[in-house]
């Protein structure tokens, strides 16, 4: 019987690795677009209507406006990898909603929410450009649907555990079940998510050149956001970032990749 849930998983594993177009790498997903995105669109509309979104301001003005630009720069980058079609059910809406935290969010489809509390530190367009691209960066490369099918495969993990464990006493199953999930969290899935986070961080620099604005700002805004947050005491092996440290390392070393990308599309001059 185990020998049998053993292959089921293994097989499983093969036919959900996916090659992400904007990427070029191989994911696991279970979920496909088809099936994340009419969720995605009623939860959006969902938090829309639960929450005050602002409309008619100068801010809500420009957080479509460089919604937009992300937008279409993301079109001229697939239309530049040959993969034109891959945004074809994406339904793009760029909202700002009231909220003091400093935060912003896509869900998959290109449903963005921008929190008014993030506004003043991002201070202008390159600085939203920045988050809005960060974000967008994250529904392009499918890391909704990765982390979901990383959730699915940790329980499944962790049935296969408890099966292999079946025959051993209450209080040694306890502990193989603790320590599986302390390690899982702490060994995959949140370098995972950090993982995740550094993909977007390069994918957003390009999008923000390609949309006209100077990446070297991302460096700026990140360094602001750090002032802002006082430095987090969680350690990074601990957190599902990047260390604020870390992450503007990455963005420096990333910059000259996304500008000579930029110049390849033949967006910026």
């Amino acid at each position: 019987m185990k020998k049998y849930l053993f292959l089921g998983i293994f097989s499983a594993l093969i036919v959900a690795c996916a090659t992400n177009p904007i990427t070029g790498k191989q994911n696991l997903n279970f979920v496909s677009n088809s099936e994340l995105f009419p969720t995605s669109f009623q939860q959006y509309n969902a938090f829309l209507t639960e929450n005050k979104v602002i409309t008619g301001t100068a801010d809500a003005k420009k957080v479509e406006l460089v919604g937009s630009k992300i937008k279409a720069a993301a079109e001229k980058y697939l239309t530049s990898l040959g993969q034109s079609q891959y945004l074809k059910d994406y339904r793009w809406e760029y909202k700002l909603v009231d909220n003091k935290e400093v935060n912003a969010w896509c869900l998959p489809g290109g449903k963005i929410v921008v929190y008014s509390g993030i506004l003043p530190v991002t201070q202008n367009e390159s600085g939203l450009a920045t988050v809005m691209g960060h974000e967008v960066s994250h529904a392009l490369a499918n890391h909704g649907a990765q982390r979901m099918s990383a959730a699915q495969l940790q329980q499944i993990g962790g049935a296969v555990l408890d099966a292999a464990t079946s025959s051993k006493s209450s209080q040694t199953q306890a502990i193989f079940s603790q320590a599986y999930g302390m390690g899982t969290e702490v060994g995959v899935m949140l370098p995972f998510s950090r993982s995740n986070e550094t993909e977007a961080d390069k994918i957003g620099l390009t999008l923000m050149a390609i949309a006209g604005y100077n990446p070297d700002d991302a460096v700026t805004f990140w360094s602001r956001m750090s002032a802002n947050s006082g430095g987090s005491g969680t350690p990074e092996f601990m957190s599902t970032h990047p260390s604020d440290a870390t992450r503007i390392a990455n963005l420096k070393a990333l910059i000259p990749e996304a500008k000579a990308t930029a110049l390849k599309v033949g967006i910026i001059k």
